[in-house]
Parts: C-alpha cells; structure tokens; sequence
C-alpha cells in the first residue's frame, strides 16, 4: 500500500511554463483525501518553493528543499546541512579559473559575488533578493554565525560543467554530493544531503518503509531517490541514464506524467 510519494519540480511537477496542470493538482488533492503523504523535492531554496506548495495545496506538507540539505515544515526545520567554510573557499578557488557563476544558498537567503542572467533567472522564482558581496565577507559572516551555505550552485554552459564535475569529483567527492540538476547546473552539497536521505529521514519519522513510497524526478540529482523506492518513477522527459533506475517511465512533464504515473499505481482511487 502507497502511503507517500515525493515529487520532484522543476521538469517534474512543473510543466515548460512553470505552470501545474490542473490534472496533477487534483490528483494531489485526491491523494492527500486518502491520508498519503505528499512531499515536494526540489533543488530550489525553500522561498522559491512555498509558491508552489500553495498552488498544490501543500503548505503544511514537509518540504525538501536545496537537494535534501534542508529540510522544513510550518516554518519548523527539520534538518539541515551546512558545507565548512574553508571547503566552501576551497571549492571557491578551484572554479575560479572556469569563470562560472557560483550561488551560495544559506537556509532562506542566497548570496554571489556578482550579478549575471544566471542570478536574474534565479531572482524571478522567488521574493528573496540575492546578496551580492565577496565570498570572503559572506564567509566572515557565516564564521560569526557558526554556519555556512546548504548548498553551492555552480552554473556554466553543459559541456564546461561536465569538464568541471570530471576535475572537482577527486578534489572533493570524499565531503561533498556533486550533482547535476540541469545540464547546466552542478551542485554541491555536503554528504549527509541529498534528496535519497531526507526522503529516508521523512519515511523513518512517519513509519513508512521505503516499499510504501513512490519517488518520482526527472534529473541527475533524482536518481537515488528514484532508485530507492519501491516505485520509482522517471519522467518521460528524463535523460536515459535517469530512467535506467526506474521501475516506470512515465510521460513528460508537458503531457501530465506525474498524474498519469500516480494514477496508473493507484488505479483504485482514480
């Protein structure tokens, strides 16, 4: 028996136009009728989310935001995960050569040393205004607060974030989760993050097994979270290697695959 399902966002849940159709909505509200609990999993920071959640009718759902590394419900925080800051200024120093924008995400603000298309795209999910200011003085102040940033965003054209993924990985796949949400989106986050281990976080408190959930992505950064589940479910329009995990490949994000896959395993209720 069903008694969760994950959805990831961005190319899941959403279609092309950042819109929901209003066969998935419904199919959520039906689900949340028979008791299942329905999370949303997303890369994005927790403010550029909660938009989202209200149009599906999930305010008061836990969310799963910034890849797992944070994790909220009611204005209560679950769990988060924040990367040291002499690795952040590590990482820092290592892309420097790549002339990339780099996004530090910090709870709910979010921080760059400069403003470009990339940080203006980022500007228009969410009410939050970025912080631009040097690393260094970002730094100073999470070494006051005794923090640092859930995750970091690198973002550059598809092929230099493959060349950079294949140089980062041994200077820092032993700490860090580096993952791709968009070709061109490479993201880190420390290792006890990811969207896999807050969705086992969430199942261990609501005493549900893994058997129980459907988990349902698109991307790179889906993929545990897919292959974990009981029935995990890849997108149509998911790269192959994302649907070689899933136990059902449903239809695209633009075609209504998450309530064509939610009602195909629950043809009871629909």
């Amino acid at each position: 028996m069903i008694k969760a399902v994950f959805i990831d966002i961005d190319g899941t849940l959403l279609r092309s136009d950042h819109t929901v159709s209003n066969l998935t909505i419904q199919t959520i509200k039906q689900l949340q009728e028979k008791n299942v609990l329905v999370v949303l999993a997303s890369a994005r920071p927790l403010h550029g989310i909660l938009p989202i959640s209200k149009t599906v009718g999930l305010e008061t759902a836990p969310t799963i935001s910034l890849n797992g590394s944070y994790i909220a419900q009611n204005n209560k925080v679950i769990f988060k995960s924040a990367i040291p800051t002499d690795i952040t200024m590590a990482l820092h120093k290592s892309v420097l050569p790549y002339g990339i924008t780099t996004i530090y995400y910090q709870e709910n603000k979010w921080f760059a040393e400069a403003a470009s298309q990339y940080t203006f795209n980022e500007q228009k999910i969410t009410d939050v205004p970025v912080t631009i200011q040097p690393l260094a003085q970002t730094i100073e102040q999470w070494n006051q607060e005794n923090t640092g940033p859930n995750k970091i965003m690198m973002i550059a054209d598809a092929d230099t974030i493959q060349i950079m993924q294949k140089a980062l990985e041994p200077l820092f796949g032993k700490t860090l989760n580096m993952l791709t949400s968009k070709p061109i989106f490479l993201e880190a986050m420390q290792k006890d993050a990811s969207k896999a281990k807050a969705v086992a976080q969430l199942i261990q408190e609501y005493h549900i097994t893994t058997d129980e959930i459907i988990t349902i992505g698109d991307n790179f950064n889906d993929m545990e979270m897919i292959g974990m589940a009981g029935t995990g479910v890849a997108m149509g329009n998911a790269p192959d290697a994302v649907k070689s995990v899933a136990k059902y490949v449903t239809d695209t994000n633009n075609n209504d695959g998450v309530a064509k896959a939610i009602q195909h395993f629950l043809k009871q209720w629909f």
